[in-house]
């Protein structure tokens, strides 16, 4: 027999939408999670909703104060906010479910008052028992034995010493609802027996506190996971006892997002992958403006032949009815690429101001930045926004204009054509003639040229090659009379004859 969505199904949208984000503080952070705080967030803004951020923190051995704090942090960084909830407060405090276990059992006192719940007393052995001598399957688990025990047997058991656990009546239809991304899904009758939400002793389960969580908080759309699908059909049996019992008027729209996978394969992107670890892309220099554009790409699109979006374009078009059910794969090249652009959005003094921390971890400059070290920033830092992907890149593009001694890549001393003597030695006798006041770019590259190009008849990249490994040790750097006339006339000579001296 098959069955409509509940009646009561909330229909709400706009300013009338509220979502929930709901980790548990356990391990760091990860791209996956984080993408379902960003889609929830994404949909608050774009109705113009609300967006509550609670703690699940009942798994004493694997919460962590630690785990919570890098929460805030990532969610911070990327500017995710929230307008309930933990560090906020709100109408539906606590935010943490370890502080909420009043609040569980008045639920279930309703529901035991309403008749939705029943004691329970089989053990799992007396349940498997059971199996066996009926001929069925042990997968099955349990087989609703206590549904209608009588005050008698309740109190036999209760005589035994025995305290019960509470089970919902699963209902005996079909369980239907209209994923916001999947369409139609049925979970048939007797798919799934009557379950315990509360255990024996008074402990609320997870399949319990977090709907009634959603309930209590009047969250109308629940975006989550799609490993977390299976759970609906639970849940949607006990949105109807809690209805039943008053403690809600509505159903919460469901909504299951696809999951991540790893660069190559089929399988889930793992947390100990890497690419998974948020603070680690932030480490090698993801801005949180280009890492929150690429997480919005897994699963949704702005538009067929568009990847590059500012955070107001994201709110402005984010519906979570065009999301991509199918499976999303991380892709560190393209989440680099895109990162790249957002640094070229960059206004030049965010860019510059940006790359303190990642200068400074190197230890080439102080952070703050002495008035000297900030002077070289400002004047280089434009020279290589337009060729960096990543933050990180900026001590290997910048380092040699912070520090007296070049250090020197293998690859670019290898690389080295024959004549670098001669091409250093017409270098520096060129550049001698140019006035000290008047170094400038295009002073250097019309003297280098006249040298190189007209007087030994080089090409460009064979006569300035040698140059560049000259004065930063690398075989890519910063544009070469730019760099010059940073380093200045003495310098940038006595880098010239550095290299002479080495190369013989």
């Amino acid at each position: 027999m098959s069955t409509a969505p509940h009646p009561a199904t909330t229909t709400a949208s706009g300013t009338d939408v509220r979502v929930r984000f709901c980790p548990s503080p356990t391990g760091l952070p990860h791209v996956g999670l984080i993408r379902t705080a960003l889609f929830n967030w994404a949909y608050a803004r774009h109705n113009g909703g609300k967006l509550v951020f609670r703690i699940e923190d009942t798994d004493a051995a694997r919460d962590s104060e630690e785990s919570y704090q890098q929460l805030l942090e990532a969610l911070r960084w990327l500017e995710i906010d929230w307008d309930e909830g933990v560090e906020k407060g709100g109408p539906h405090a606590p935010y943490r479910q370890s502080q909420r276990h009043e609040l569980y059992r008045e639920v279930l006192d309703k529901l035991i008052a309403a008749g939705v719940v029943y004691e329970s007393y089989s053990t799992a052995e007396e349940i498997d028992a059971r199996n066996e001598a009926n001929g069925r399957a042990k997968q099955l688990g349990y087989d609703n034995f206590d549904r209608n025990l009588t005050d008698e047997q309740k109190a036999a058991f209760r005589a035994e010493g025995r305290e019960p656990a509470w089970r919902l009546r699963v209902p005996d239809h079909d369980l239907t609802y209209v994923d916001l991304i999947r369409g139609e899904v049925t979970f048939p009758a007797g798919s799934f027996p009557d379950f315990v939400i509360v255990r024996a002793g008074g402990i609320p389960l997870y399949t319990f506190v977090n709907p009634v969580d959603d309930a209590l908080m009047g969250v109308t759309h629940v975006l989550r996971g799609e490993d977390l699908m299976p759970s609906t059909a639970r849940q949607l049996a006990l949105y109807a006892a809690l209805i039943e019992a008053g403690v809600t008027d509505f159903v919460p729209r469901f909504g299951h997002m696809p999951l991540v996978l790893g660069d190559t394969g089929n399988k889930k992107l793992s947390k100990r992958d890497p690419k998974a670890d948020l603070f680690l892309q932030r480490e090698k220099g993801f801005i949180h403006e280009g890492l929150l554009n690429y997480l919005s790409l897994l699963g949704w699109s702005i538009a067929a032949d568009r990847d590059v979006f500012t955070r107001d374009e994201l709110i402005e078009a984010f519906d979570v009815a065009d999301v991509n059910p199918n499976p999303a794969r991380f892709d560190q090249k393209k989440a680099e690429s895109i990162n790249g652009d957002h640094v070229r959005m960059l206004a030049p003094e965010v860019f510059a101001e940006r790359l303190v921390p990642y200068l400074a971890n190197a230890g080439l400059i102080e952070n703050p930045p002495t008035a000297g070290e900030r002077e070289i920033l400002e004047a280089s830092a434009p020279l290589v926004q337009e060729r960096m992907q990543l933050l990180g890149e900026a001590p290997g593009l910048l380092g040699f204009l912070f520090r007296s001694e070049v250090v020197f890549d293998d690859d670019a001393l290898s690389g080295l054509p024959a004549n670098t003597g001669e091409v250093l030695v017409a270098s520096v006798g060129a550049l001698e003639l140019v006035p000290e006041q008047g170094f400038t770019a295009a002073a250097v590259q019309d003297a280098l040229a006249s040298a190189l190009i007209d007087g030994l008849g080089l090409k460009p990249r064979v006569a300035y090659g040698p140059l560049r490994v000259a004065l930063s040790g690398r075989r890519v750097s910063p544009p070469l009379f730019e760099s010059m006339e940073l380093l200045g006339k003495v310098e940038t000579i006595r880098r010239l004859d550095g290299l002479v001296q080495r190369v013989g």
